[in-house]
């Protein structure tokens, strides 16, 4: 079957200005951040990224700040008690199906004296700020000082983040934990509070200020609302993955996951453990072949092809060196086509 044309497609032409924007890595981005955080200190956070970015340096005046983000009557005690938030900071990356987590702080000291603020970040979160050759998510200053919401931000991030997709399902448990608003009473017992005051906020704020629209349809067991299907595009038109890329994909995990156990039975160590995480890696991709509607983009279906037939190969190749009886040939007649 060819290729569906989803016009997730809006009439908005507007572009990030690079100039006045701060890049994080994908992981960063997806890792929560700015979870807890009010709206002045998700601004102060992004402006200490910023000023890193654009000279290297870890320092800023206080009115330099107010003025990015059009705060007036910032004052000692606002800054002491968002620095006191800041510096408590932390991020982490999880994987849980693949056995693996990380807790990282953000920053190891920031000061401020007479209207300056200086910092250090932690040696952990260079890496995701600067120098970043892979993935990252830009995010607009000038938009997001738009924001008035907390919401807005944290549910701009989310989406942007998510590189290759044009929707997403996310129960109500998961949604409210990335507004960490989970432990309100209130959000628990009447989800229409909590699109009213939350998620609907965030959206309005987004669909006024930004380049994405964005809507969501409800997902519903009986007559209770369970989960939210994001929706969300942007002014480019994106295709979504074709059933036939989905099928190869399935192929190509099918192989790897039939002989899992050849592979994860080498006799060298390196190589063993190596072929333990590239099936961890392979595991993660399974989430795309179950997914109705088809969740990612033409573009990622290809990209996470890619990947599978490239763990296929260095699988093939750890496992040729160790046997010279087996038979190989359906691997190399796959990897050939």
């Amino acid at each position: 079957m060819g290729g569906i044309l989803l016009v997730r497609m809006n009439e908005k032409k507007q572009l990030i200005d690079y100039d006045n924007s701060i890049k994080k890595s994908n992981e960063l981005s997806m890792a929560k951040l700015s979870h807890g955080l009010t709206l002045n200190q998700m601004q102060l956070l992004a402006f200490a990224i910023y000023c890193t970015q654009q000279d290297g340096k870890t320092e800023f005046i206080k009115a330099d700040f107010e003025k990015k983000f059009n705060i007036e009557k910032y004052q000692t005690i606002h800054a002491k008690e968002d620095a006191k938030k800041l510096i408590d900071l932390k991020f982490s990356t999880e994987d849980l199906d693949n056995d693996s987590f990380e807790y990282w702080n953000v920053f190891q000291g920031i000061r401020y004296k007479e209207g300056l603020f200086g910092f250090k970040w932690s040696d952990n979160m260079i890496p995701h700020i600067l120098e970043l050759k892979e993935k990252y998510v830009a995010t607009d200053l000038m938009i997001t000082s738009k924001f008035k919401s907390g919401f807005s931000w944290t549910l701009y991030d989310y989406l942007r983040a998510h590189y290759g997709y044009w929707h997403k399902v996310v129960t109500k448990e998961e949604l409210m934990k990335l507004f960490n608003v989970e432990d309100k009473k209130t959000y628990q017992s009447n989800t229409g509070k909590f699109k009213s005051t939350v998620l609907d906020v965030a959206i309005k704020e987004i669909n006024t200020y930004t380049e994405l629209d964005v809507r969501y349809n409800e997902e519903k067991q009986g007559r209770k609302i369970v989960g939210f299907d994001l929706i969300w595009s942007s002014g480019q038109k994106i295709r979504s993955a074709t059933k036939k890329q989905i099928k190869e994909l399935k192929a190509i995990t099918d192989l790897i996951f039939n002989d899992m156990y050849e592979f994860i039975n080498l006799n060298n160590p390196e190589n063993r453990k190596r072929a333990i995480d590239i099936i961890r890696e392979s595991e993660s991709l399974k989430i795309h072949l179950v997914a109705e509607p088809i969740s990612i983009t033409f573009d990622m279906a290809n990209e996470l092809i890619w990947k599978a037939n490239n763990n296929l190969r260095q699988l093939v190749t750890m496992l040729k060196k160790e046997s010279t009886s087996r038979d190989l040939s359906i691997y190399y007649n796959w990897l050939e086509e």
